[in-house]
């Protein structure tokens, strides 16, 4: 894989680059960078595809803009198609996960001139609240749910920067498939649920002897090493635009995805403790009326394209070639 800056008119970004063909944009989310993309990249490009993932705004060796208000929804996919216009490729299939499904969503909303199909992982196409997110996210005397414990600056940066190493385990192990079945009240961690106003977010997580095996040491060194470069400031600024992208978003409202898509979630996702999630998900097909698939993968977490590659890398596959024949 080749790792390179490309400078574009919005900001420079560190992408990495195999293969000759029709384009696929990766988007990773948070906690992570382009290197969670390593097996699809590899099978894209075997497979007759250039598979190109940046590390997003304000992760590992792309641009961290220092204004908080830089983080919107609209900001990255700015920026991707600034950097299809620096790679001089005039459309993609983006394909995205976490936070970067949020925004793949988006981008095949907005702009299905270049973004002829959309693959989204652990979120799916949600329609607009009533209210603003922070106005409906939960919380109490004792707790608050991480969204809102991540809106005061400096506070979760304090308490994530202590010791990296130790908060990416934390946070990784805590949602992945090996923590636990993730059923009610069986007391699998969830780093992505309500956090204690006074021991902040990692105090109630485990710490793990040993990261799972689809996350080898040197990978993990890696994902260290760009956080202690980075900082976590860029990710977390994301959740602070949570309140502002719905404002933005009234422009698109009752707009739906008209390339297109595919869904795919682990079983064991944190995303799927969220009560009301499974209809969700059930009524993605109002909002993505072309959705060619909805796919649970059994055991898997939230980092679904590390934990079980060969899966989803087969389901992309299958969904681009489905794609080639519409």
């Amino acid at each position: 894989m080749i790792e390179t800056i490309i400078k574009t008119r919005t900001i420079d970004m560190s992408i990495l680059d195999q293969g000759t063909g029709p384009l696929v944009l990766l988007c990773h989310g948070f906690p992570e960078t382009k290197h969670a993309w390593r097996h699809q990249i590899l099978s894209l490009a075997a497979a007759g595809f250039r598979a190109v993932a940046p590390d997003m705004r304000g992760f590992g060796r792309t641009d961290i803009p220092e204004q908080v208000d830089q983080y919107t929804v609209f900001h990255g996919i700015g920026d991707l198609v600034a950097l299809m216009d620096a790679l001089g490729e005039s459309e993609a299939v983006i394909v995205g996960h976490d936070w970067g499904a949020t925004i793949a969503w988006q981008a095949a909303l907005l702009r299905p001139d270049r973004f002829r199909a959309v693959v989204a992982l652990s979120v799916p196409m949600m329609d607009q609240p009533p209210f603003p997110p922070s106005r409906i996210f939960p919380q109490d005397g004792q707790s608050l749910f991480y969204t809102l414990y991540f809106q005061q600056a400096g506070v979760a940066e304090e308490e994530f920067n202590r010791d990296v190493s130790q908060t990416l385990s934390k946070i990784i192990y805590a949602a992945s498939g090996e923590a636990g079945a993730r059923r009610p009240g069986d007391g699998t961690p969830n780093p992505f649920g309500m956090v204690s106003r006074n021991k902040g977010l990692l105090a109630e997580l485990p710490l793990p002897a040993r990261m799972p095996d689809w996350l080898p040491p040197r990978d993990f060194e890696r994902l260290v090493n760009d956080f202690k470069t980075s900082g976590f400031t860029g990710g977390l600024n994301y959740y602070r635009n949570l309140d502002r992208n719905w404002e933005l978003q009234k422009a698109v409202s009752g707009k739906r995805v008209n390339v297109p898509a595919l869904f795919i979630i682990g079983e064991r996702d944190t995303g799927l403790a969220i009560p009301g999630m499974d209809q969700i998900i059930a009524s993605m097909p109002d909002l993505v009326p072309h959705l060619l698939g909805s796919h649970i993968i059994p055991g898997a977490g939230h980092w679904l394209q590390q934990e079980r590659p060969s899966e989803v890398t087969g389901l992309i596959l299958s969904f681009l070639k489905q794609v080639a024949s519409i």
